[in-house]
């Protein structure tokens, strides 16, 4: 009896010292695309992680949002030509809701792109054709919308909008391009807050708004064809922009390395970039560290994960090779000779990278470090192609995606998700 009692304190004490995380937007709770998460599995059966649930979706790149044990994503239809945002249990996959459009999208390299932005009352969603909605998260009935094209003058990017939410305690960041080049909408009534000018007519971009704190100051930093801006967070007035020209499509998104660096990589050859954001007397000016030509190293689609002062990704030279980067551009290692990942995606959670290899479907688990390629584990999870969506985990819970089905898989024990402070 004892012993039986000393085996359930000590699963008490372990499930209280395992910690559970949501996911609810973009690259995680701080957009770092870090999970908190811990006691994670280090190891998986021969037979990979257990599947939880599957469901079927259309095709494209349209990963999920996780928040209080719910899955949030964009679908779409093409027998009823019908654009969704679904709802559904993390447990176990039962849809709990669907909000539906008419709106006719044709293929165009997959049909969606974004990731929601959720807090629990609220779920932001950013359709193909740039219209931006508001719905309720526990129904999925609208509550706002905002069409960028007639409102804003925005013009849509190559392959659809790729952009997704950045949601903030108050507000909503979204940057239009256009007529505002980022806007601040009230979360519960989607009035303006405020909206950046935009004399330049800088485009709407497939990159999405990240937070940063720089010189000392909060602000919000993006990019698009013609360079990197920084906004501050108060009144969404311009600090300062770097121009530098991407070409075709920038889909990466800028990431602060500290508190002046912001490091800024795009496809088609248009390399990388390190700038530094100094602040002096008021008065904010950005100039390069150094570049990176696209035949050096550039990441196509997905943003580095900054950790223990290194740059983490899947890079574009002899396509799909994980790297770590120093932060002075330098090549530490890269995955040549054990794997490569096309354009796959990258999480970190609990010490270890997951890392989708792009074509096939496969998963494999690092360790994360920056003294080499340290493989723990791999599994088949997906047999799609084109598998680029985003991955989120929640509550040892992860969600991945390819062209036709997303899963969910078991990467760690049952945990509960702590609540908000």
């Amino acid at each position: 009896m004892r012993r039986g009692l000393a085996i359930l304190c000590g699963l008490a004490v372990l499930a209280a010292t395992v910690a559970a995380d949501d996911w609810p937007q973009f690259r995680g709770p701080h957009r770092d695309n870090i999970s908190r998460e811990t006691g994670l599995y280090r190891e998986w059966p021969t037979d990979g992680p257990k599947v939880l649930w599957s469901v079927e979706v259309c095709q494209g790149y349209a990963a999920a949002a996780i928040h209080g044990g719910k899955v949030y994503f964009n679908d779409y239809n093409r027998e009823t030509n019908e654009w969704y945002v679904r709802c559904l249990t993390l447990d176990d996959g039962k849809e709990l809701w669907r909000f539906r459009e008419s709106k006719r999208i044709r293929p165009n390299h997959g049909i969606t792109r974004t990731v929601p932005a959720v807090d629990g009352k609220y779920v932001f969603s950013f359709d193909p054709k740039s219209v931006f909605h508001c719905l309720d998260a526990e129904t999925g009935r609208e509550i706002w919308r905002k069409a960028f094209v007639q409102e804003y003058q925005s013009r849509n990017p190559p392959w659809y909008n790729g952009q997704c939410p950045l949601i903030e305690p108050d507000r909503v960041i979204v940057a239009p391009g256009g007529n505002a080049l980022i806007v601040a909408f009230d979360k519960a009534t989607g009035n303006e807050i405020w909206a950046t000018p935009n004399p330049e007519k800088w485009p709407m971009s497939h990159a999405s708004v990240m937070p940063a704190e720089l010189g000392g100051v909060k602000q919000y930093v993006w990019c698009t064809l013609k360079g990197l801006v920084g906004v501050a967070a108060d009144d969404g007035g311009i600090l300062w922009t770097f121009p530098w020209k991407f070409n075709i499509a920038v889909a990466p998104s800028p990431v602060a390395i500290d508190h002046e660096r912001v490091f800024m990589t795009s496809c088609y050859d248009a390399g990388s970039v390190m700038i530094r954001v100094k602040h002096e007397s008021g008065t904010f000016a950005a100039e390069k560290i150094f570049a990176l030509a696209g035949n050096e190293w550039n990441s196509e689609v997905h943003t580095p994960i900054v950790y223990q002062g290194h740059l983490f990704a899947v890079g574009k030279k002899k396509r799909g090779l994980f790297t770590c980067l120093d932060c002075d551009g330098r090549e530490i290692w890269t995955s040549q000779g054990h794997a490569t990942f096309g354009l796959g995606s990258f999480i970190l959670a609990d010490g270890m990278f997951y890392i989708l290899e792009g074509k096939t479907g496969m998963l494999r688990l690092l360790e994360a470090n920056t003294s080499g390629y340290k493989e723990l584990a791999g599994a088949q999870v997906l047999n799609g192609h084109d598998v680029w969506g985003p991955i989120a985990l929640s509550s040892g819970k992860m969600v991945l995606r390819d062209m036709t089905k997303m899963i969910c898989i078991e990467v760690g024990p049952p945990t509960t998700v702590e609540a908000d402070n």
